[in-house]
């Protein structure tokens, strides 16, 4: 459901912008930009992030981290070193269908559930958020998801967007009705306070 297909399959096919341009950029305009998001594909894969959040940091820029969650170690790492004011964490699907959803039958769930632990522990401003592919995702799995995530600060349900995916024969497929999502919205609401819907 990735609709960031290019990041995964072409990466050579998209500009490489050097580090240093970047931040040049980010202190040239420093007084008109608060707060960067560091996004992806899943940056914490990405070789240097530590010290990259460090020359920001040292900027004064607030930074928000999107993660799968996948790799709690360099997440605790971010968060001991004070370098993520808020963070974005996708839960791809309820426990027992997370090997299907997220395409990787490798997935070790103890690693998903630390990052959980770790943002819910954090301190910092957070949400939980999951994409809903209509079929894929039911009403069901979003009160199951809301039972594992009960009590979380916020929990943001995403509107599907039939464009740019990875599995190609999803750029067909028809999102939900809003009114399917305000169903979700509404029995997530008995878990977590604070459910949103975004793109609708």
């Amino acid at each position: 459901m990735c609709h960031n297909a290019n990041l995964v399959l072409r990466p050579h096919a998209l500009p490489d912008i050097p580090e240093k341009e970047i931040l040049e950029h980010l202190k040239r305009n420093r007084e008109k930009i608060t707060g960067l998001v560091v996004s992806g594909g899943e940056p914490c894969l990405a070789n240097g992030l530590l010290a990259f959040l460090q020359d920001i940091r040292l900027l004064g820029i607030k930074i928000k981290i999107d993660t799968c969650g996948y790799l709690p170690g360099v997440l605790k790492e971010l968060l001991q070193e004070n370098l993520i004011d808020m963070v974005a964490m996708d839960i791809k699907a309820p426990p027992a269908k997370y090997k299907l959803l997220s395409g990787y039958t490798g997935v070790e769930m103890e690693n998903i559930n630390a990052s959980i632990s770790l943002i819910r522990n954090s301190g910092l401003p957070y949400e939980f958020r999951t994409t809903v592919v209509s079929d894929w995702i039911t009403v069901e799995d979003i009160a199951t998801i809301a039972d594992w995530l009960a009590g979380a600060q916020c929990y943001v349900l995403q509107q599907f967007r039939a464009q740019g995916c990875l599995l190609p024969s999803l750029n067909h497929k028809s999102p939900y009705p809003i009114q399917v999502l305000q169903e979700m919205q509404a029995i997530a609401n008995k878990k977590i306070e604070r459910v949103l819907l975004r793109g609708i």
